[in-house]
């Protein structure tokens, strides 16, 4: 990574790592993105990288190593029971475990953090905030009152978000809500990047869903026929990850350290 000013920040996000075929192709080319585009910040979504279905702590240790400085989930946060012993660690820890978020407004005694605030080798300061929408999903806390709260307390100007949602309505509220007093609302969950990237007039990089960073020739990451299966038959089907033609969905926002304005942001889809 190159030595930058504080007046200047690129951000890496990438979408949901789905499965073995998502951790390849990110693990092809995320270097080539991090030198490519000066990234100074790399924040992951994994909550699908173990199977489709959660994350472990080896995994976590391997996307880590790729030059995840962050790594989000959502829904799937708990799927993988290993994980919850493994975040075990004090609030202001800048271990490993400390830097895996699962969204902020689950219930208040779900093990883990919502948001992780640090400083990067330049002197940057930055803050990550994981959220989860409600609208078609388990009833949480209110994202938009937990992100008042969470910006209440939190220092940094550069601050990223991650709206782990279902509906595209709500992820544009929050953009909307959030612009000016966030540097980027990116939205995952849904597993289809969307083309309507942009910076908000308050200086807000805003995309719907940045899409899954997984095999493309299935339904949404899991194998075709047994979806297409239960929607014919109404019957229950064993999902299995697909691993046809992966591709890597990503977004590069950049920024100005000094106020947190986004003023890029970039979408990337990157095959094999």
């Amino acid at each position: 990574m190159r030595l930058v000013t504080l007046d200047n920040v690129n951000i890496l996000f990438v979408g949901d790592v789905f499965g073995s075929a998502g951790r390849r192709i990110v693990s092809e080319h995320i270097a080539h993105v991090l030198e490519s585009n000066s990234i100074d910040l790399c924040v992951i979504n994994g909550e699908n990288a173990a199977g489709g279905f959660g994350i472990t702590p080896s995994i976590a240790d391997d996307l880590f190593d790729l030059g995840a400085d962050v790594i989000t989930t959502g829904n799937h946060f708990w799927d993988k029971k290993e994980l919850l012993d493994y975040l075990k660690v004090p609030a202001d820890s800048h271990d490993r475990a400390r830097r895996i978020l699962r969204p902020a407004n689950f219930p208040p005694k779900t093990p883990g953090f919502g948001v992780y605030e640090s400083t990067l080798p330049t002197g940057q300061t930055y803050a990550v905030i994981n959220l989860q929408g409600r609208v078609f999903m388990q009833q949480n806390d209110d994202p938009f009152r937990k992100a008042d709260d969470l910006l209440a307390s939190v220092t940094s100007k550069v601050i990223l978000v991650d709206f782990h949602a279902e509906t595209t309505s709500e992820k544009i509220a929050l953009g909307w809500y959030l612009d000016g007093r966030v540097t980027a609302v990116l939205g995952t969950h849904t597993h289809v990047p969307t083309a309507d990237e942009r910076v908000l007039p308050g200086g807000t990089a805003y995309q719907t869903d940045v899409g899954m960073s997984g095999p493309f020739d299935s339904v949404i990451g899991v194998e075709r026929d047994a979806v297409i299966e239960r929607f014919l038959t109404g019957q229950p089907t064993k999902f299995e990850p697909a691993k046809g033609n992966p591709k890597m969905c990503a977004a590069v926002i950049e920024c100005d350290g000094a106020t947190g304005r986004a003023y890029r942001i970039k979408r990337i889809m990157l095959g094999e």
